[in-house]
């Protein structure tokens, strides 16, 4: 609650207070008090109810995690100019643009890019990355302390309060990780599908080219 609701509710309290301290002292209770009294106490609840509504019109957003890790970036080695570019571009644009503070993409069974808070384990795509790339949807965990699973985005630092996992397709998926719950809005993630879109694309003509290349040389 900001200073200005609690000043409200405060005055709002003091107010239906006096009011009940003033109608027990009084020697007599006229009509003429007991209407005052009354229209006080209305006045005061109004004011407590006004503080509460004040509340919930700008909400105190949540405080940010303190994580555990270095900031930096990792990429893989053997990308060709033009995906690490798209890569670096992409992530910088998330991490200054959203209330992201780490991000990691996978692709084909292996962890392309990591940005941000660095963590030190592997991450493996599990039953939620899983089915987000079965259906080709996002799927958002605004408190990761109450999902189950979330054991499985050990690649992530530890802590992290908050996840977009937005899928590449059926072939991979980006982690979005927030810096407190409930952080991104709608348009971070419409931003993160636009974006996952585009990446595809230049994944799919990058690696799947050089994957055909290799196997034509191979044969």
């Amino acid at each position: 609650m900001g200073l200005a609701a609690r000043l409200c509710l405060s005055a709002g309290v003091l107010g239906l207070a006096l009011c009940v301290v003033n109608q027990l002292t009084a020697a007599e209770l006229t009509p003429a008090l007991e209407r005052a009294g009354v229209l006080a106490s209305f006045l005061a609840v109004g004011l407590m109810l006004v503080a509460i509504l004040w509340t919930r019109a700008t909400p105190i957003a949540p405080e940010r995690v303190a994580l555990e890790g270095e900031q930096g970036l990792w990429l893989l080695d053997g990308l060709n100019e033009s995906l690490r570019q798209e890569l670096a571009w992409g992530t910088q644009m998330l991490l200054t643009a959203t209330p992201a503070a780490s991000v990691l993409v996978h692709w084909r069974g292996q962890t392309l890019l990591r940005r941000g808070v660095l963590a030190e384990g592997c991450f493996s795509p599990g039953p939620i990355s899983e089915r987000a790339m079965s259906t080709d949807k996002a799927i958002g965990l605004v408190n990761l302390k109450l999902y189950p699973g979330r054991d499985e985005f050990q690649g992530l630092p530890a802590g992290i309060p908050s996840v977009i996992v937005q899928p590449l397709g059926r072939e991979g998926l980006i982690l979005l990780a927030g810096w407190s719950p409930r952080c991104f809005s709608r348009s971070d993630e419409a931003w993160l599908e636009g974006w996952s879109r585009k990446l595809r694309t230049a994944l799919q003509a990058s690696i799947g080219a050089r994957s055909d290349g290799s196997s034509a040389a191979g044969a």
